[in-house]
């Protein structure tokens, strides 16, 4: 029999990327639902939950009140310790539901970098991403929730993943994306924010065509990795 795994999708294009066929791999039946315009279901009934990335931010509940009720939702899920991914936007709704500030950083992380692991990340699933530029596209940060560990940094962010025992993993980072051609609908979808930010496309694209193809291959093995972790 399958396992269902709801995921979460904030924009059509920052989806589940090079993650999709893993979680196919394992036998999870993908059910995808649209922030903002399909009903949340039940948070327990599902095997795994992916909370995906996207432009708008926790705090924003005031201007998009569907962002509220995903954190609202997300709590009781958390607080049961079942199996839960988030990326980005994700795991900051994650952190805050677990009780932790999100809030704005000094300046926007964009870009390819790689991670600097503590010791908790690296006697986990993040191994695999040990030395490999991973994809930063994000202008807040969440601090490290009271129960969770901190697993990764980098010199803009000083909380880059955290995880709650084995079932619960935050990356504020982006271990899907990054690779051509389907990393041109990121510069194409962010072209303001890239504007405003100062940021050359065609830097982003000579990085992606440098680092995507090695980013796919870390980032399947550390969701791979994590899957295999999951308590039955």
């Amino acid at each position: 029999m399958s396992k269902s795994a709801l995921i979460l999708r904030h924009l059509t294009f920052e989806d589940l990327g090079s993650l999709a066929s893993v979680l196919e791999g394992e036998g999870y039946r993908l059910i995808l639902i649209e922030a903002g315009i399909d009903p949340l279901p039940d948070p327990l009934s599902f095997d795994l939950v992916v909370v995906l990335g996207g432009p708008i931010g926790v705090n924003d509940g005031r201007s998009y009140p569907s962002i509220a009720a995903e954190r609202e939702w997300l709590a009781p899920r958390l607080a049961a310790r079942r199996p839960t991914l988030g990326i980005c936007l994700g795991a900051q709704l994650m952190a805050a539901a677990l009780g932790a500030e999100v809030a704005p950083m000094s300046r926007k992380e964009i870009g390819f970098a790689p991670l600097t692991l503590t010791e908790a990340g690296r006697c986990g699933p993040l191994t695999a991403l040990e030395g490999v530029p991973v994809l930063h596209w994000h202008g807040e940060a969440f601090e490290t929730p009271a129960m969770a560990e901190n697993l990764a940094t980098t010199s803009a962010c000083a909380t880059q993943a955290f995880a709650v025992g084995r079932a619960v993993l935050g990356l504020q980072f982006h271990a899907e994306a990054g690779e051509l051609p389907a990393f041109e609908r990121w510069l194409i979808g962010h072209a303001v924010e890239l504007a405003q930010a100062g940021i050359a496309p065609e830097d982003l694209r000579r990085a992606a065509e440098e680092h995507g193809p090695a980013l796919r291959v870390a980032g399947q093995s550390m969701l791979s990795a994590w899957l295999r972790e999951l308590p039955a």
